[in-house]
């Protein structure tokens, strides 16, 4: 029997909750490329319930329990007393999500000769140091797709709170004042505007095709160029690289994975070749940015704006300088772990779990490493140094 050691962010801080703003949330059975969303023998939950945080625990005690394995859930995952480093050495099985990442180094995987499985219950397994879980054979998961179009919905609500100056126009209201000048002395209408996506895959392409209806003219870059046909669909403009592209842009949405190619690639250089007043959309990794480059572009006015809800680490320190800049729009990492996103990755990490306990092939497009090698979504998005 196996032990199962998952990390999940606390849960509120006025407690567990036991009612719900709405009853039950709209159900979808697949995703707009045609995969179908996650399909578990069995749920253990209701959708809409709140299962990414400690107390949720994701749905899985009683599956995990019944089937005779031992399931560990914390949120205590940094220095060497916490749960996680205590429980790790045994762990056949680690859980983690992009909110709330327990980073699993080469360190730690040194630590824990029994790690088989890292889950990632979410999108995103940058967590996860790839080069050292392929040496070791170590299988990587992720729930593909599961919370994509619940990011690109918090791209397109980021880049209109930035750029209508929503913000700080709720804080006067917050504060008791009428203030319409301050209100609008920073704020623009999008329309007309030119917007560009850092990648294009599922979350950068659903972020297209909702800012398509406002009249913006849109650009991206990737590695893998859409189809022909998407692109007339979309009338967006191709560039064969980020420095090109960000230099026709006034917002820039950040949509890839990062990987030893992306780290730091908005860095002084690359922000210097934007457009003065642009706008910088963050949902990715914070690793992309520079963090004080950021910071340095805002106060000189070179960005008129960047939200992010990604930082690194995470969970962000109380002193991180993006808390405190000028002109931004920073959330904690929220974008995919709405509670409709969450019935959809608590399930979908089930599934994978059923598949690795019954000795069954996990699904092509959630592997991202198995059997030593990049595999299925991994091979796609990431790149390894492992040669």
């Amino acid at each position: 029997m196996a032990k199962v050691l998952c990390v999940l962010y606390d849960d509120p801080i006025d407690g567990y909750p036991t009612t719900y703003p709405r009853s039950s949330i709209p159900h979808i059975n697949g995703y707009p490329d045609g995969q179908t969303t996650p399909t578990p023998e069995a749920i253990d939950f209701t959708p809409g319930e709140l299962l990414g945080s400690v107390s949720g625990e994701l749905g899985l005690r009683r599956f995990l329990e019944e089937r005779g394995h031992t399931l560990v859930v914390t949120s205590d995952k940094e220095g060497p007393d916490s749960v996680f480093e205590r429980e790790l050495p045994d762990a056949e099985v680690v859980i983690s999500q992009p909110f709330w990442p327990a980073y699993l180094t080469r360190e730690r995987i040194a630590k824990a000769p029994n790690l088989k499985l890292a889950l990632t219950a979410g999108i995103g397994s940058d967590h996860v140091d790839l080069d050292a879980a392929i040496e070791r054979g170590i299988t990587v998961a992720e729930v593909t797709y599961c919370n994509s179009i619940s990011v690109a919905e918090h791209v397109v609500m980021m880049i209109l709170s930035l750029v209508r100056n929503y913000l700080p126009s709720h804080q006067w209201v917050l504060d008791g004042g009428w203030h319409i000048a301050d209100c609008v002395q920073r704020a623009y209408d999008l329309e007309a505007m030119h917007v560009g996506t850092v990648a294009a895959g599922r979350i950068g392409t659903a972020v297209l095709r909702r800012l398509k209806p406002f009249d913006v003219t849109l650009h991206y870059t990737d590695r893998h160029r859409l189809p022909e046909d998407v692109e007339r669909e979309l009338g967006v403009t191709y560039h064969p690289d980020v420095a090109s592209m960000v230099k026709a842009c006034d917002v820039v949405t950040i949509n890839c994975p990062l990987h030893p190619e992306t780290e730091h690639l908005f860095d002084d250089d690359m922000l210097a070749t934007m457009k003065p007043g642009s706008y910088l959309i963050n949902t990715a990794r914070g690793k992309i940015c520079d963090r004080d480059a950021i910071v340095r572009a805002l106060r000189s006015g070179q960005l008129a704006g960047y939200a992010g809800d990604v930082w690194f680490p995470q969970p962000a320190p109380a002193d991180h300088p993006w808390r405190t800049m000028p002109n931004h729009g920073m959330t904690p990492h929220v974008s995919g772990t709405s509670l409709s996103a969450q019935a959809r990755y608590a399930a979908g990490t089930r599934e994978i779990l059923e598949c690795w306990f019954d000795g069954k092939p996990i699904r092509e497009e959630y592997l991202i490493a198995e059997g030593g090698a990049l595999a299925g979504t991994g091979a796609h998005s990431y790149s390894a140094r492992t040669g």
